[in-house]
């Protein structure tokens, strides 16, 4: 691969995690703050993702595998969703707001696929050229949550009140069109199937590896899959807003630990994953959510401090131990003909269900212990989910045995 290549390529992921990271991680705080949203609408709002996840597939299986280059799909739903992103920033309602960030995830979900399909089309040997790529996408969302707190400082506790959070929104529109009008730039990634080739739905959701659910292992790790995704959904709607409310500084530049653990831990993973096997490592993944929602539970903006800035650090553990390894750990169970369908059936329970019923279950708590000065209960709302993975954990550790995955598996490029 050429250098000019190598640098197109890095700065697609770049913008694509730079976009995300521009308004995910605050928007909660600016929902309750500025556009007075009840914890349920926030959990709305961030459960568009779990509904973008479950459309993605058809955009992907229906057009872009079929019609039309992935790199001018990828394009035009860039520029359309800098028009959403554009509208939301606009938006002074949560009623006005909900429309435009569902419409947006709906369009940005399929470019997670297509940024991966341009990537891995033009590599020869994606085992060593993927991740180095891949890495720029990390370092673009770090450097967005870097960009809020000590750049422009839209969530100091005054900008906070004035309403400046709102400006991510743009931040993340313009960066939006950049990618769009890029994206058009790229390599030539034409559609694998051809015109009048027939699409199965099957395919499409990954039913065709529904079959891995008859073994019992793969069907406690499914569940398992499932149950995680509500700790999960805790952190990405409840992290942000109470870092702030507690009176936490630059609480968006501070969870930028969490990302540069994430890359760390992803290092880690293949000796852990070696020496300790995959049932140990997924345990020590879940057993992370537990530490990591006891430590937000007692922590505190004076003195706790170091507390909450070990639980942020520990998303590399909770995510890396338990999401990367059960990637791996499906694609051995699936085989060659089944493998694409199997990421396909676990990024949809996931991503999907899983993560639709934790922010469900995450707004109504946060309502449920939401106090008469409009602040919150943290130490309970983080409790919790800590005792929902406590539960998980159980589960996994009884009925879960454990097995060996090949080494040839784990060699192979993971795809987030």
């Amino acid at each position: 691969m050429s250098l000019t290549l190598r640098v197109k390529l890095s700065f697609m992921m770049f913008l694509e995690f730079f976009i995300w990271g521009s308004w995910y991680v605050t928007m909660g705080t600016f929902l309750g703050m500025n556009l007075q949203a009840s914890g349920t609408q926030i959990g709305n709002a961030f459960s568009t993702q779990s509904f973008g996840a479950i459309i993605a597939p058809f955009i992907i299986g229906l057009i872009a595998d079929k019609y039309f280059n992935a790199e001018k799909i990828l394009g035009a739903l860039h520029i359309l969703g800098a028009v959403a992103l554009f509208m939301a920033y606009q938006s002074t309602s949560f009623q006005e707001f909900y429309p435009f960030i569902f419409l947006y995830m709906v369009l940005y979900m399929p470019t997670l696929a297509l940024v991966n399909s341009v990537s891995f089309r033009q590599m020869k040997d994606p085992e060593k050229e993927f991740s180095p790529i891949r890495v720029w996408g990390t370092i673009g969302w770090i450097t967005s949550g870097l960009t809020i707190s000590y750049i422009f400082f839209w969530d100091s506790v005054d900008n906070m009140n004035a309403g400046m959070l709102k400006y991510t929104f743009l931040m993340a529109s313009i960066a939006s069109i950049i990618l769009g009008l890029f994206s058009f730039t790229l390599p030539k990634t034409p559609p694998k199937a051809t015109r009048g080739q027939k699409v199965k739905l099957s395919n499409i959701l990954g039913l065709d590896a529904i079959g891995l659910l008859k073994d019992k292992n793969y069907a406690v790790f499914f569940l398992s899959s499932i149950l995680i995704c509500i700790p999960l959904a805790f952190y990405y709607q409840n992290a942000n807003p109470f870092l702030a409310e507690i009176g936490v500084s630059d609480p968006t530049g501070k969870m930028t630990i969490g990302q540069v653990s994430e890359a760390l831990f992803l290092l880690l993973l293949p000796v852990f994953f070696k020496r300790f096997g995959f049932k140990k490592t997924l345990m020590v993944g879940m057993m992370a959510w537990v530490v990591r929602y006891a430590l937000f539970s007692i922590g505190d903006a004076g003195s706790g401090i170091y507390l909450l800035l070990i639980g942020i650090a520990l998303h590399g553990i909770c995510y890396d131990f338990f999401f990367v390894s059960g990637q791996i750990y499906t694609d051995s169970k699936a085989g060659e003909k089944f493998q694409s369908s199997a990421q396909g059936l676990i990024t949809l329970a996931t991503y999907g269900v899983g993560m639709l019923i934790g922010f469900a279950i995450a707004g109504q708590v946060t309502d449920l212990y939401k106090l008469q000065d409009g602040t919150h209960d943290w130490n309970t709302i983080w409790m919790i989910p800590s005792g929902i993975a406590i539960l998980v954990v159980l589960i996994f550790a009884v009925a879960f045995k454990n097995e060996s995955v090949s080494k040839e598996t784990q060699n192979k490029p993971i795809e987030k």
